[in-house]
């Protein structure tokens, strides 16, 4: 009886781990980040490594070409070729599910934080200032829009607010006429607030295939568009309604039907990604610093060490490093040129000279 006891116990002892383990990962891993299209110079590792929320600008910023300031040190992302560089991202957020049956390669998300490609933005900007890329920002929404460069000529006519989606969504070139409802109703707002981010997905292609140059110029797009119309139909009907159901399969054929359709416009040359997330969590407590603290730390550090250098040392240290090796490597040469040089055949001085004399 007694050993039957022990057992009972450690069996529960061990789904009560279980359940707390379970229970953490939800709370940690509360999203997920899928790669539906990507070229052949970008590689991403199959692998369930968990991909922090806040690190996911920094993974299109590295896909892109681009540098960032802190080290990533996650092995899903691959070198890749270094030398082509994918034309286009596109990131899809969508709030209010974990994960999309999606094609593609899948990574969970831990601590899934509000994030933004502001600094991505930025980075094309600076670097492609005089090419005018395209940066398209839009959370249809919140009616949030950002457009950046030739973005402004080309989705003038994209439908932004509300009011421009609901009537959109009743022209006769919407969705509305092939896309199977299902469950779904015309007459219910928040349906048509999630049907309308659809028709926005289908018209960016549209239009941008109007206009197939802008995806052959030598300066890299950015599109981020967030979708938060799932989420809205999850709390109107529940996730276990059939509303919910058919509203997560239409948005996976739509958004599968989007990256193939911005993949080919772009010539395989596009990384198209989502994330998908219940919801965002909050930062529990923000990084601040007081004068009580700065004077702490000056005391931690008696030795006086120096800073940790930043990402740009090892490049300014080679500038530095072979100027000044070809300076001296040049120094060396003019010397030599000058100590083995003859006055009377080298130097035009001693020659004209020369000729001077004799002729007095």
């Amino acid at each position: 009886m007694a050993d039957m006891g022990r057992r009972g116990g450690a069996g529960r002892a061990l789904r009560l781990a279980a359940l707390l383990a379970a229970a953490w990962v939800a709370g940690v891993c509360g999203g997920e980040f899928s790669i539906l299209r990507s070229p052949q110079s970008v590689v991403f590792r199959d692998g369930s490594w968990p991909i922090p929320g806040e690190r996911i600008p920094d993974v299109a910023a590295l896909t892109m070409g681009f540098s960032v300031e802190e080290d990533l040190p996650w092995p899903g992302l691959g070198v890749g070729d270094l030398f082509h560089r994918p034309q286009a991202t596109v990131l899809v957020t969508v709030k209010g599910v974990d994960k999309l049956p999606v094609k593609g390669v899948s990574y969970p998300i831990e601590n899934a934080v509000p994030f933004s490609l502001d600094s991505v933005a930025n980075a094309i900007h600076t670097l492609f200032s005089e090419e005018t890329p395209v940066v398209l920002q839009l959370a249809p929404s919140e009616e949030r829009v950002y457009m950046v460069g030739k973005a402004n000529a080309v989705f003038e006519d994209l439908s932004v607010t509300l009011r421009q989606l609901r009537n959109r969504l009743f022209q006769d070139s919407s969705i509305l006429s092939s896309l199977p409802l299902n469950s779904l109703s015309r007459n219910n707002e928040v349906d048509l607030l999630f049907l309308s981010e659809l028709q926005v997905l289908h018209d960016i292609a549209s239009l941008l295939s109007r206009h197939k140059h802008l995806a052959k110029d030598h300066s890299p797009d950015l599109y981020s568009l967030e979708l938060s119309g799932l989420e809205e139909v999850g709390k109107r009907y529940g996730e276990d309604s059939q509303q919910f159901k058919d509203a997560s399969q239409i948005l996976v054929d739509s958004l599968q039907k989007f990256a193939d359709e911005m993949f080919n416009l772009y010539g395989g040359n596009a990384v198209v990604e989502v994330v998908a997330v219940k919801e965002f969590n909050s930062p529990l407590s923000r990084k601040t610093r007081s004068i009580l603290q700065a004077s702490q730390s000056k005391t931690e550090n008696p030795y006086n060490l120096a800073y940790p250098y930043n990402y740009d040392y090892s490049v300014i240290f080679n500038i530095v490093l072979w100027m000044m090796i070809g300076l001296a490597l040049a120094v060396i040469v003019i010397s030599y040129n000058l100590w083995n040089m003859d006055p009377g055949y080298d130097s035009i001085i001693y020659r004209m000279t020369n000729q001077k004399i004799r002729m007095d």
